[in-house]
C-alpha cells in the first residue's frame, strides 16, 4: 500500500535499528480513513478463506481488525491482556513476551468467542518478533477453530516474526515491509 508507506515515511520516528514509532498511525492514534483502507485490503486478501471471525491481540490491532471484520462482515474478537473481574475462568491462555513492552504477559481469549467450526483471521498491527502472534495461534490451535491466515500491517522483515509464522505453513499477508532501520532510514522491502 503505497499510501501507507507514505504515511510511515512522514509520520513515524525511528527510535532504533530495531524499533519503529507508529503512534500517529497505528499505536496511540488512528486514522478512521487509512484504517478503513487497511480493512478494505486485507478483506480483499482473504476474501476467499471464507473468513467467520476475525481476531486480534488488544489494544493496537483492534483498530485495523474491526475494519476487516466490517469489511468482511463477520464477529470482532480480541484476546485480552490483562484479566478482569469478569474474565471467563476457563479462558484460553498463552503467556506471551512483549518486544516493545519488554515485558512477559498473559493474553486470554473466552472459548464463549471461537469455535471449532470458525475460520479465523488474525489481524495484527506489527510483527517483530512474534512472540504475541505465536501465542495467539496457539490459543486459536487449542480452541479447535481453523486460521486461515494472519495479516499485518507492518512486517519487520529484520526481525523473525514473520519468517517462523510462516515456517508453521501459516499464510501471512503483510500491507508493508520493512527491510531494515538502519542509520534511523526507514527502507521497505519489495
Amino acid at each position: 500500500m503505497e499510501k501507507l508507506k507514505q504515511r510511515i515515511i512522514e509520520e513515524s520516528t525511528v527510535m532504533s535499528e530495531q524499533v519503529l514509532n507508529l503512534d500517529g498511525i497505528l499505536n496511540h492514534q488512528v486514522d478512521p480513513e487509512l484504517t478503513m483502507e487497511m480493512g478494505r485490503e486485507f478483506a480483499a486478501r482473504f476474501a476467499d478463506a471464507g473468513v467467520t471471525r476475525v481476531i486480534t491481540v488488544e489494544s493496537s490491532g483492534i483498530s485495523v481488525a474491526f475494519a476487516t471484520a466490517l469489511e468482511l462482515g463477520v464477529p470482532l474478537v480480541f484476546a485480552r491482556r490483562k484479566k478482569t473481574l469478569l474474565a471467563d475462568p476457563d479462558a484460553l491462555c498463552e503467556r506471551v513476551p512483549s518486544f516493545t513492552k519488554g515485558i512477559v504477559t498473559d493474553i486470554m481469549l473466552s472459548r464463549k468467542y471461537i469455535r471449532p467450526e470458525d475460520k479465523v483471521l488474525f489481524i495484527d498491527d506489527i510483527i517483530a518478533n512474534g512472540d504475541a502472534a505465536r501465542g495467539l495461534v496457539k490459543i486459536i490451535e487449542r480452541s479447535g477453530a481453523e486460521l486461515v491466515g494472519l495479516g499485518v500491517v507492518v512486517e519487520k522483515c529484520f526481525q523473525a516474526g514473520a519468517r517462523t509464522i510462516r515456517e508453521q505453513g501459516i499464510r501471512l499477508e503483510s500491507l508493508v515491509r520493512i527491510e531494515s532501520l538502519d542509520h534511523g532510514t526507514i527502507t521497505f522491502a519489495d
